[in-house]
């Protein structure tokens, strides 16, 4: 499903969604409580250790997100998650976005612990999930210009490519060279590959669900014979029902809607 010539879907449009919010201040409060006297037992315990290394936890994969290694780290993440993920949440919804986006951090930390067997360094950052959500907005938004340094205007679907190609490169050539980078390149890469599965796999579902729908709507025209046709009198569309359909849009994406709920927003709208 290519989204960049759908229309805006109408309601639930938030500057800042409420999922991106919450990460954002969870990642800061959990950032300010690393500078307390604390700080050394946090990264010590929820950072992603190495399997191998002895110190790895199974709740690692999930905490070492909301870790971070200084202040500039932090700033760069939330920022890119601010300014990529706003418009995803906006139309999947907050539910599925949060779905995805611990789906592809928590993904990216399996891919790093397989990648990085017989390192002794933890991983710590949102970045994995952060890379999942950039590769989101390419797929979605393939055409959108992004501008590089502020300057530059590339389209989104040739920024995401090269970014992946940079990381790719850099992720083997450091690890044939025995760098001590302390970048997570594998991280990054594993982020956008379980982001693409789990888009790829949601496309297709999304795909069905339409034509499922298509099948209903036509054995409903065909239901029987018509021995004369009278003019259908159409019920107008309540104000609760609206505020039911802006509800499931909110919580779910406007991809979620129904034909017949789809109909009644424009409908609503039309007025």
């Amino acid at each position: 499903m290519n989204y960049s010539n759908q229309p805006y879907s109408p309601g639930g449009f938030q500057v800042i969604p409420p999922a991106i919010k919450t990460i954002i201040i969870i990642n800061i409060a959990v950032f300010l409580f690393q500078q307390s006297p604390f700080g050394a037992a946090i990264l010590n315990l929820c950072s992603l250790w190495p399997i191998g290394s002895g110190n790895f936890r199974i709740w690692q994969p999930l905490t070492y997100m909301f870790l971070h290694g200084g202040g500039t780290h932090l700033f760069f993440n939330m920022f890119a998650l601010w300014m990529f993920g706003a418009e995803i949440e906006n139309y999947w919804g907050t539910r599925h976005f949060n779905t995805y986006y611990f789906v592809c951090g928590i993904g990216a930390a399996i891919i790093n612990l397989l990648a990085t067997m017989g390192d002794t360094n933890p991983t710590v950052g949102a970045s994995g999930a952060i890379y999942g959500v950039l590769l989101a907005f390419g797929m979605m938004f393939p055409d959108r210009y992004i501008f590089l340094y502020f300057l530059f205007p590339v389209k989104a679907k040739y920024f995401i490519a090269g970014y992946a190609l940079i990381e790719f490169f850099s992720g083997f050539g450091s690890r044939s060279m025995g760098s001590g980078s302390n970048i997570a390149h594998f991280a990054h890469l594993g982020g956008m590959l379980i982001g693409f599965i789990y888009i790829s796999i949601k496309r297709a579902e999304w795909s069905l669900s339409g034509m499922t729908d298509k099948i209903r709507s036509l054995g409903k025209q065909k239901s029987g014979p018509r021995l004369h046709r009278t003019k259908s009198i159409e019920t107008p569309v309540s104000e609760d029902e609206i505020n039911t359909i802006l509800e499931k849009i909110s919580a779910r994406g406007y991809a979620s809607l129904t034909p017949e709920e789809r109909r009644k927003l424009l409908k609503a709208g039309g007025k």
